[in-house]
């Protein structure tokens, strides 16, 4: 087998949605030299959507399924995780992703919530998590719960999963990014912070014990602070070019915390798993298949992905 340790793998994602067309978009307006790329895709994928300026390298994965732009389907669907699952094994030095359809792989028979889970079950050793972390410039957001129901949210945040995500987060600044002393900022899950537990609870019993936890172990991070308030200089200085007030923000759950970096960002935010061997990014929006073979995708999200992987 080659030896990919020095490549970024990039994998288009969906068939039926904007993954070949963005990523084609992406490498042609970087022109990236061909042997800091190899391509997981098909080839009659890729020239369903365009063509690329260079001649990079292509792990041709079969695919002799009809492309239906907008259509979801289980045989694009268990394409998707093939080209994931091949990714991991050639173990490249990045993995960029193209949006994925969470339907179709789950039409496939393939049981997952997202692309960040396949990774873990493939590249995971030792103990290890992978964690979902959205970055626009020095904008970074980690999610304490992922694609989670929002009335599962709070059963789904004990002390010591926040403690281990937290501890997680600091390890992948201090290795990967050399900042030795991070700060973060949490996000409270109740309006308010909880008030006291006028309005829930879960700040005094659950998230309040774990930040102290987490000081004791020497982690600069902030109490519980209402959402509401905390991105809003976080955004103003983001908008004016400035330093952002803390290193990463930690939001309980989903929306809370892309809400505020993609209303501000939403082209230049790029999907971020952190916690494996191999750090994974991939643009932040889906397949957009009502786009799909219009040629009017915005490869921008893309292209900070695939960048973020050149520096």
């Amino acid at each position: 087998m080659n030896n990919y340790s020095n490549k970024i793998a990039i994998i288009t994602g969906d068939p039926n949605g904007i993954g070949a067309e963005i990523t084609i978009k992406a490498l042609n307006l970087l022109n990236i030299p061909p042997r800091d790329i190899v391509i997981i895709s098909n080839s009659k994928v890729l020239n369903t959507y365009g063509s690329i300026n260079n001649t990079y390298e292509l792990i041709d994965i079969d695919y002799s399924e009809k492309i239906i732009p907008g259509e979801i389907s289980a045989s694009a669907g268990d394409f998707s995780y093939r080209l994931l699952q091949k990714a991991c094994e050639i173990r490249p030095k990045f993995i960029v992703t193209a949006p994925t359809s969470k339907e179709a792989m789950n039409l496939a028979g393939h049981k997952f919530r997202g692309q960040t889970e396949v990774l873990e079950k493939f590249l995971a050793h030792d103990g290890q998590k992978a964690e979902m972390l959205f970055v626009s410039k020095d904008f970074r957001i980690l999610l304490l719960t992922r694609h989670c129901a929002l009335k599962d949210v709070s059963k789904t945040l004990t002390k010591a999963t926040i403690i281990e995500k937290v501890e997680r987060l600091r390890s992948y600044f201090q290795n990967k990014l050399f900042i030795k002393k991070p700060s973060f900022a949490l996000c409270a899950l109740n309006p308010h912070a909880g008030e006291n537990g006028l309005i829930g609870n879960e700040e005094e019993e659950i998230i309040i014990p774990a930040i102290e936890a987490v000081r004791n172990r020497g982690i600069n991070i902030t109490n519980p602070l209402p959402a509401d308030t905390l991105f809003i200089d976080s955004v103003q200085k983001y908008l004016n070019g400035e330093k952002m007030p803390y290193d990463c923000y930690i939001a309980c759950y989903h929306d809370q915390g892309l809400i505020p970096i993609k209303s501000i960002a939403a082209n230049k935010t790029v999907n971020m798993t952190i916690g494996l061997d191999i750090v994974r990014t991939s643009p932040s929006h889906g397949t957009a298949f009502d786009i799909a073979g219009k040629n009017i995708a915005n490869p921008e999200s893309m292209i900070e992905a695939v960048k973020y992987c050149l520096y």
